[in-house]
C-alpha cells in the first residue's frame, strides 16, 4: 500500500495547483464534438485490492461490478451504433489515473463511473450523481475522500498524483481549478440519471451534487460518479446485492444514456435546416464555407442578440428543431474559427463549438 506524505504546507499547494493547470488536453482531444455518440466508457468503481466500501454482506467492488455489465449489455442491445468500453470487466484494480485515460485513449463522449456509498450510521440511504467540481458541503467532500481512497492502494500514487493530501480541504479547492470544459454537459447528464433512478426505481433523492473526484478530473468528455446507494444501510444493501435490484438500477442508467444520447443528437445531427442569418449576409457569401463558434441553444430568441453577448463578436443565430442556435464570430478558414472558440471558452461558455454554413445551410 503506497504511503502518501501529509503536508500541509503553502509550497506544497502552490505546487499541486501548477500540476493541476499545466496537465490538461487544449488540443489532443476533442471528445464528443458535434454528431453522434459513438462511444461510451463505464467505470466500475474500485476492484481487485481495492474492495472500496463494505458492508455486511457485500462489497462495493462486486456490486459495481455487475451494475457497469449490465449497463453495457442493454447499450450494446439497444444502441448497437455504440461502442461499450469498460475500464474493468473482471475483479482486477486500475488506477484511478488510468481509468481517465482509457476514456480519453478511446475518444470517448461519455464516462460513468459506478460506485456504491457508505456512511458510519446506518440511517443513511439514496442516490446521487456528482460531476467534477467544488464540493458545496462536508457531506459532499467526504463521499470525495471516500472514493480518492482508491489511490491508497496503487504503487505509484505519490508519482501519479503529486503527494495528493486525501485529508487536505486545501488539496480539494485546489482541484477546482482544473475545471472540466464539459461541466455544463455532465450536469445535463447527471440530471438525466437522477431522474431515472429517482422516478423510475423510486430511491431516495440526494441531487446531482459536485466535488472533486480524482478519477473525473483528467477526463476530456462529459463525465459523472453516481452513487446507487449505501452499503451501510441494511435495506438498500439488500437491495444492491439482488439481482433484481442490480437490474434495475442498470436499466435506469441505461435509459438516461439513451434519453441524453437521444437529445444530443437531436439538437447536433443536422439535417439541412435553413439558417436564417440576422445580418442578412448570405449573397455575399455565396459558394462559400463559412465558420461560426456555436454558443448555446435556446427555445426562445433572444431580445437584442448583440447586446445580450455583448462580449462576443457577430452574433447571430439559426433555427433547427425548435431551437434558436446562437452563434459568434465569422471566418472562412477553420483554424481561425478553432482559435476564435478557446477565446469564447474563457468567456464563460464551456459548452462552444465550431459549425460551418454554406449557401444558407448548416453542413
Amino acid at each position: 500500500m503506497a504511503k502518501l506524505r501529509v503536508n500541509n504546507e503553502k509550497l506544497f499547494i502552490l505546487f499541486f495547483l501548477f500540476m493541476i493547470l499545466n496537465i490538461v488536453f487544449p488540443d489532443a482531444i476533442q471528445a464528443q464534438k458535434e454528431g453522434k455518440i459513438k462511444t461510451v466508457v463505464i467505470d466500475a468503481g474500485h476492484g481487485g485490492k481495492d474492495p472500496g466500501a463494505i458492508g455486511k454482506k457485500s462489497k462495493e467492488k462486486d456490486i459495481t461490478l455487475k451494475v457497469a455489465k449490465k449497463t453495457g449489455d442493454y447499450i450494446k442491445q439497444h444502441c448497437p451504433d455504440v461502442n461499450v468500453v469498460y475500464t474493468r470487466s473482471s475483479d482486477v484494480s486500475v488506477s484511478l489515473l488510468r481509468r481517465a485515460q482509457i476514456a480519453n485513449e478511446k475518444n470517448a463522449d461519455l464516462f460513468i463511473s459506478i460506485h456504491c456509498n457508505a456512511n458510519a450510521s446506518s440511517q443513511p440511504a439514496g442516490v446521487e450523481t456528482f460531476v467534477m467540481g467544488e464540493h458545496r458541503n462536508a457531506a459532499n467532500l467526504e463521499v470525495a475522500k471516500l472514493e480518492n481512497a482508491s489511490i491508497l492502494y496503487e504503487d505509484n500514487a505519490e508519482e501519479d498524483y503529486g503527494n495528493f493530501n486525501l485529508n487536505s480541504p486545501e488539496a480539494y479547492i485546489m482541484l477546482n481549478f482544473f475545471q472540466s470544459e464539459y461541466k455544463n454537459a455532465s450536469l445535463e447528464f447527471a440530471e438525466h440519471i437522477q431522474n431515472q433512478l429517482v422516478k423510475r426505481v423510486g430511491r431516495k433523492d440526494r441531487g446531482v451534487q459536485q466535488a472533486g473526484f480524482l478519477v473525473l478530473y483528467k477526463t476530456a468528455m462529459p463525465s459523472v460518479l453516481v452513487e446507487i446507494g449505501f452499503l451501510s444501510n441494511p435495506s438498500e444493501e439488500n437491495f444492491l446485492r439482488s439481482e433484481e435490484g442490480q437490474t434495475y438500477i442498470a436499466s435506469a442508467l441505461f435509459r438516461a444514456f439513451r434519453d441524453y444520447k437521444n437529445a444530443y443528437e437531436k439538437e447536433n445531427v443536422t439535417d439541412g435546416s435553413s439558417y436564417e442569418n440576422i445580418n442578412n449576409d448570405n449573397n455575399v457569401d455565396a459558394d462559400k464555407t463559412v465558420y461560426k463558434v456555436q454558443i448555446e441553444s435556446r427555445s426562445r430568441k433572444v431580445d437584442n442578440a448583440s447586446k445580450h453577448y455583448k462580449n462576443l463578436d457577430n452574433v447571430d443565430y439559426y433555427e433547427h428543431n425548435g431551437q434558436y442556435k446562437y452563434t459568434a464570430g465569422k471566418f472562412y478558414s477553420k483554424k481561425d474559427a478553432d482559435e476564435y472558440c478557446k477565446k469564447v471558452k474563457t468567456l464563460g461558455y464551456s459548452s462552444a463549438f465550431v459549425v460551418s454554413f454554406k449557401n444558407g445551410k448548416r453542413l
